[in-house]
């Protein structure tokens, strides 16, 4: 049973939410059709903080109230990253539907619970209040411990996942207001286009830092989220002992991202330079990293999963614009070229890997049992990387028994044979307006416009 102070809080924050909250101004992500009320799961909208899921949550809400599925007594929005809520547990969560029954005079029929992870148990709130088959539940949460692959067997068959990332390609131009057509991608209007993606490479996709005026201003934004998901969503939420191996493994990130990450030459590097951290430390706070959307780490290709997990991974940042806290763009833009591809992929949530053997490609996609694509990508074919290039795609397409390939790069674009095997060449910015990614060659798939932007 709560005590009174903590009853009272309850009806003030619900008192806010009924009489005070306003729809704040949106930009709409063009997202998947959901309707809240046809939901017979959980929905879980999963992914980095600030990428715009709680954004996304109002926007449901909105369409609910539009479309005069209900009133905004039915509907209760708790953000259980409210200070006043530090105490809340799951046996507290029946006073607070008795609270919004006492105030709104009938209990909600839609509970949108932002950032969830911080409600202790919150799998087994949820599990319970879906029992009950009378709400509609979404949460949102800034953990992957949230996707389905990632939850207790108790929400099994009762859960789904959705993940939010920052803005598409598409979703940037759509903000921007850059229309397109595949006749005007051979027009002058090409170039607003590749305008559009430098930027889009350079600075990311957070919204917050999209809408940002001054490069100060979106600098300021990164740090601020690089030092919340240090403190907050890894030092805190784990209790981090050692801090100065997750400052040099974050640090390292900025540093290296689109590369392979050795644990044992990473802990020799922090040896070499007297800090303490064991491979065990370093393997688990890479896991932490990922859990909060730092980074996304591919492993190397095999058909063994002992192998999988004993190989370095291939690490990437969730959003290239973090990669403006390490060195400068001129030195890295092949990488932030690499880094874009990693983030669509992963958006995408299909089972990506790379592939090293003689020689390295950067992408195999995996769907059902066996790999079906691969995918190199480079800032521009030239004499010096040609070879290496077109070796490392041909390695792997001949080891998987692909008859074809792909090579993203900057601005090239050309299809041609290379050892029996079809090679598409295309624009990374072209590949990400493609409705069907990653298969696309040239102009097929390109959307007749970008209302899907």
């Amino acid at each position: 049973m709560v005590n009174r102070i903590t009853r009272d809080v309850l009806l003030t924050i619900i008192a806010e939410w009924l009489e005070e909250w306003e729809m704040p101004s949106l930009v709409p992500r063009k997202q998947q059709a959901i309707e809240p009320a046809d939901l017979k799961r959980i929905l879980a909208i999963v992914g980095p903080r600030r990428a715009g899921k709680t954004c996304f949550m109002y926007q449901l809400i909105q369409s609910l109230l539009e479309n005069g599925h209900c009133s905004k007594e039915d509907i209760l929005f708790i953000d259980f990253e409210d200070y006043r809520l530090g105490e809340f547990t799951g046996d507290t969560m029946d006073e607070l539907l008795a609270a919004f029954h006492q105030l709104a005079g009938r209990y909600p029929r839609f509970l949108f619970f932002d950032e969830v992870q911080h409600l202790p148990g919150w799998n087994r709130v949820l599990r319970t209040l879906h029992n009950r088959r009378r709400f509609k539940i979404i949460v949102s949460g800034s953990n992957s411990k949230l996707l389905d692959r990632e939850i207790a067997t108790e929400l099994r068959g009762r859960y789904e996942d959705y993940t939010m990332l920052p803005f598409s390609f598409r979703e940037y131009l759509g903000y921007r207001g850059i229309s397109f057509t595949p006749a005007s991608l051979r027009t002058a209007a090409r170039g607003n286009i590749v305008a559009a993606f430098d930027e889009y490479m350079r600075h990311g996709g957070f919204p917050e830092v999209v809408m940002a005026r001054t490069i100060a201003e979106r600098r300021k934004l990164l740090q601020s989220y690089f030092k919340t998901i240090f403190y907050r969503d890894i030092l805190e939420r784990y209790n981090i002992k050692a801090r100065h191996v997750l400052d040099a493994l974050m640090n390292e990130a900025l540093e290296t991202y689109s590369g392979i990450f050795s644990i044992t030459r990473f802990e020799k590097q922090l040896k070499d330079n007297g800090l303490p951290g064991s491979k065990r430390t370093i393997s688990n706070y890479l896991h932490y990293l990922q859990d909060a959307f730092f980074v996304i780490a591919n492993d190397k290709f095999s058909y063994s999963a002992r192998r999988r997990i004993m190989n370095p991974k291939k690490v990437y940042l969730t959003d290239t614009g973090f990669a403006a806290l390490g060195r400068p763009f001129a030195e890295n833009r092949g990488r932030l070229l690499e880094n874009l591809v990693a983030i669509e992929l992963f958006r995408s949530g299909m089972e990506i890997y790379y592939f090293k053997n003689r020689h390295e490609c950067d992408f195999i996609i995996k769907q059902g049992p066996r790999p079906t694509h691969a995918i190199q990508v480079c800032w521009g074919l030239t004499d010096q990387n040609e070879k290496r290039e077109l070796a490392g795609l041909v390695d792997a397409c001949k080891f998987l028994d692909l008859r074809s390939g792909i090579i993203l790069t900057y601005a090239q674009e050309e299809e041609h044979e290379e050892k029996g095997l079809r090679i598409t060449v295309l624009p990374v910015w072209k590949w990400l307006l493609a409705n069907d990614i990653p298969e696309v060659s040239l102009d097929k798939n390109i959307s007749q416009s970008n209302e899907a932007a």
